[in-house]
């Protein structure tokens, strides 16, 4: 087979949508509806073997990635993926196993923890901020707040020293709260962050919008405004440059940066293409992401056709490359385009007032946020290149907030910043 991929990323969803939480912006709780027919919701003995064995055999790398979510995946219980590992071990054939694992922490207790160190397992836990702010959408199925099991769980994985890193979804109720949510992310000890967006849709029958689906629909009450992320990611960011640079490690700073500098920046969602990040249904139904869980977009069953075949699979492939060929016009005239390339397909659904189709919902928030940045990434870099450590932009930035007293600029010269215009008009006027 020519142009082979590699490497690939495959969400494992053994557990389906199955979930002891409620949270009322979970995209995927709706999926049982998909696989009304099933009620067993748990990946078999035989789809996890053939699923590990496929996996590790179409990888033509020595490190082999699994990512483990639902649903909620420790409802399948600890002695599930105890057989991961064996399994995993059966099949490795000298390669490197990795297994990250995805919760909202609510089941975890010292054994969990326990199989997570002795079993090198990274694990994500889902926190939307403090109390007030993660119990406002993220529920239990009494309708009751999810706070105080999850930080029991995270207790349980910090007193163990499992690594973990934080997941935060941005909607609604916590955009308007960003400096509350980094100060609570650094006061759990968290030091890998992530922010993932809601944008959601509700067609008339209340089910969510699919993807391309370029029909007006009313958004989701929690859907996050698309202004407002923007102006929260960049309150994060201009936080973490003051204080955190090299303490803290925040997903979509790290890929900014790595485009930037022309590197992968190791998410689909600010590569060019995509295509190469699919998701796995307990069934072994194979699907192009997670996102795009519905039937028209199902590329077929590990069972029936192997696994390398449909992630080869000329759809597959279209599908991937679909997201630079479908790129509007603004977006290629746009000032931001490397850094951003269009964002997620998924959320690439607004037609503009020239008609021109696909212009993403969340525009104005990358278009702002990535502008920010801009002279921030200049000097990352440049320390990079220096093999300087990052951590001494936060210097620099103390020398901005202050208007360059050090240097010998003029009012209408060059900003020291990078950001091409005159220094009256930029740090000697925008100090914080």
């Amino acid at each position: 087979m020519s142009n082979v991929i590699p490497a690939f990323h495959i969400l494992a969803k053994p557990v389906g949508p199955i979930c002891n939480l409620d949270c009322e912006y979970c995209f995927y709780l709706e999926k049982e509806d998909l696989y009304a027919e099933d009620n067993k919701f748990r990946m078999s003995s035989e789809v996890l073997e053939s699923f590990i064995r496929q996996k590790i055999e179409a990888h033509k790398v020595d490190v082999v990635s699994f990512t483990w979510q639902g649903g909620e995946p420790t409802l399948l219980g600890l002695e599930y993926f105890e057989e991961v590992v064996k399994l995993q071990n059966k099949y490795a054939d000298g390669k490197q196993i990795q297994n990250g694992f995805q919760t909202n922490g609510v089941l975890l207790n010292d054994e969990w923890a326990k199989f997570f160190v002795n079993n090198n397992f990274l694990v994500g836990i889902s926190i939307d901020g403090p109390e007030h702010i993660h119990d406002h959408y993220r529920k239990n199925r009494s309708g009751g707040g999810s706070f105080k099991k999850v930080m029991a769980g995270l207790d349980i994985l910090k007193k163990h020293k499992v690594e973990f890193n934080t997941l935060t979804v941005v909607q609604a109720g916590n955009v308007d709260h960003a400096d509350e949510i980094y100060d609570f992310l650094k006061l759990i000890g968290s030091t890998f962050w992530q922010f993932i967006p809601v944008v959601e849709r509700h067609k008339p029958d209340g089910t969510l919008a699919p993807p391309e689906d370029l029909t007006i629909y009313p958004m989701a009450e929690w859907s996050v405004d698309p202004d407002k992320f923007g102006h929260f990611l960049d309150r994060i960011f201009q936080r973490w440059v003051r204080e955190d640079v090299g303490k803290i490690f925040v997903q979509t700073f790290e890929s900014a940066l790595a485009n930037h500098l022309g590197m992968n920046p190791g998410v689909c969602v600010w590569n060019e293409t995509c295509g190469t990040a699919l998701a796995i249904e307990h069934d072994g139904d194979l699907y192009p992401c997670d996102h795009y869980v519905f039937p028209e977009y199902k590329l077929g069953n590990i069972n029936e056709l192997p696994m390398v075949d449909l992630v080869h699979a000329p759809e597959q492939r279209k599908f991937g490359q679909d997201k630079e060929s479908n790129l509007p016009q603004v977006c290629r005239d746009c000032e931001v385009l490397d850094l951003c390339h269009g964002e997620c397909p998924k959320h690439r659904f607004v037609v503009g007032e020239n008609g021109e189709k696909y212009l993403n919902y969340l525009c104005p928030s990358y278009l702002h946020f990535f502008k920010s940045i801009r002279p921030e990434l200049g000097v990352l870099a440049e320390l990079l290149e220096m093999k300087q450590p990052a951590e001494g932009i936060i210097q620099w930035m103390e020398q901005k907030d202050a208007g360059f007293p050090d240097l010998k600029v003029s009012r209408n010269d060059p900003c020291p910043c990078g950001s091409g215009k005159k220094f009256k008009l930029c740090c000697a006027s925008n100090s914080n």
